[in-house]
C-alpha cells in the first residue's frame, strides 16, 4: 500500500493533545462484508449495518480490494448514473481511469484522489484502462459517498482531479505515524479536496506500536476505518483491524494505536478517518440516487431513462476486456 510516502521526521508535526482534552470513546466497532461492484471487482462493504445517523453525512463506501490482479482480471464499472450527492475516490494501489458527461475525466493512480459532484444528475464511468487490463496487478482504493443537503442536490455537476503530489502530509507528534490529509482541515492543516458538505478525510500509516491523537472538531462525528493491519482506537483501546470500522462518541480527538507486532504481508496499521458535519435530513436513497424522499428518487429514475440525467460522450471510454 504505497499511496504517497514522506519521511515523517521531516514533516510538520500534529502536536500532542492538551492536559484536560477529551479522546472519543469508541459507540460500535463492524466488520465491513466483502461483495462485488460494478463489472465484478471485490469489494468491502465498509458501512454495512451501521446506523445511517452516525455516518451522517456519508452515506456509502467502499474498499475496492486489495487485490492482486491476474492477467485481464482487473475490472471496473459500465457507464452508469448519480444524482443527489459527492463520489471521493481515492487509489492506493494501481490506477483507474475515469469520464463522465459532464466534460469531467482523468487518470487516477498512486495515492490520487478524485471529488465528483453528481448534482442535477451526470453519468461516469470508471475502469482500469487497457494497459492495467492486458499486465494485471496490484489495485486498492476507496470509493465514499458523501451527501449532499437539499438545498444543493441540484447543483450543477462538477469534478476534481487531485494529483496525489497535492495531498498534505504532517506527521505524528513522535514522528511514528504518516497522516495524509485528503480533505478538510485538521490541526491546522488543509487538504486539497473541497467538498460541498463540511467534512475531514485522513489516512494514517501508523508504525508497529506507535500512537497518533488527531485533533477533530467537535461538530463533526468520528469513523475510524482500518484499511489493514491491527491496532486499537478511542480513549479505551477497542481493538480494531483490517475491515472494520469504529464509530465514535463526542471528545476532542482521536486516538489510534498500532500494535507492536503486525502481519508481514501488512506491516503497519493503516486508517482512514472521517468525520463531516452532520445535515441531520431525510435520505432516500436508491441504487445511484440519493435524495430526501421515495418521490424525488423515482423522478431521478424517470429524467434518467429519458436522457435527461446526461449522454455518453461520442466516442466515450469503455470497459476493457482481457
Amino acid at each position: 500500500m504505497p499511496a504517497v510516502t514522506a519521511d515523517t521526521m521531516t514533516l510538520p508535526r500534529i502536536d500532542a493533545p492538551e492536559p484536560g482534552t477529551r479522546s472519543r470513546t469508541v459507540r460500535t466497532v463492524t466488520t465491513a462484508p466483502r461483495g462485488f461492484e460494478g463489472e465484478g471487482f471485490p469489494v468491502r462493504r465498509a458501512f454495512a449495518g451501521v446506523d445511517k445517523a452516525a455516518l451522517d453525512p456519508f452515506v456509502h463506501m467502499d474498499q475496492m480490494g486489495e487485490v492482486e490482479y491476474g492477467v485481464g482480471e482487473p475490472r471496473g464499472t459500465d457507464w452508469h448514473p448519480h444524482r443527489g450527492f459527492e463520489t471521493f475516490t481515492y487509489l492506493m494501489d494501481g490506477t483507474f481511469i475515469h469520464q463522465d458527461s459532464h466534460g469531467g475525466g482523468g487518470v487516477i493512480a498512486n495515492g490520487g484522489t478524485q471529488y465528483m459532484t453528481a448534482g442535477a444528475g451526470i453519468l461516469h464511468i470508471e475502469t482500469p484502462p487497457e494497459s492495467l487490463v492486458m499486465s494485471g496487478g496490484l489495485f486498492h482504493g476507496i470509493q465514499l459517498w458523501i451527501n449532499l443537503p437539499a438545498a444543493k442536490k441540484f447543483l450543477p455537476p462538477a469534478y476534481q482531479p487531485l494529483e496525489g503530489g497535492d495531498i498534505t502530509l504532517v506527521s505524528s507528534a513522535d514522528g511514528g505515524a504518516l497522516v495524509r490529509i485528503l480533505a478538510g482541515t485538521v490541526a491546522g492543516h488543509t487538504g486539497p479536496g473541497r467538498s460541498q458538505s463540511p467534512i475531514s478525510i485522513v489516512h494514517a500509516t501508523v508504525a508497529p506500536g506507535a500512537r497518533i491523537d488527531v485533533p477533530w472538531r467537535s461538530d463533526f462525528n468520528a469513523l475510524v476505518y482500518a484499511l489493514s493491519g491491527r491496532g486499537t482506537v478511542g480513549a479505551h483501546g477497542q481493538p480494531i483491524n483490517g475491515g472494520q470500522l469504529a464509530v465514535l462518541g463526542s471528545g476532542d480527538h482521536i486516538t489510534v494505536e498500532a500494535a507492536p507486532s503486525q502481519e508481514l504481508a501488512t506491516p503497519a496499521l493503516e486508517v482512514l478517518l472521517l468525520g463531516g458535519q452532520p445535515l441531520r435530513e431525510p435520505v432516500f436513497a436508491y441504487g445511484p440516487f440519493v435524495m430526501n424522499t421515495k418521490a424525488e428518487v423515482i423522478k431521478a429514475i424517470e429524467d434518467y431513462q429519458a436522457g435527461r440525467l446526461g449522454v455518453v460522450p461520442e466516442g466515450a471510454i469503455m470497459p476493457h476486456h482481457g
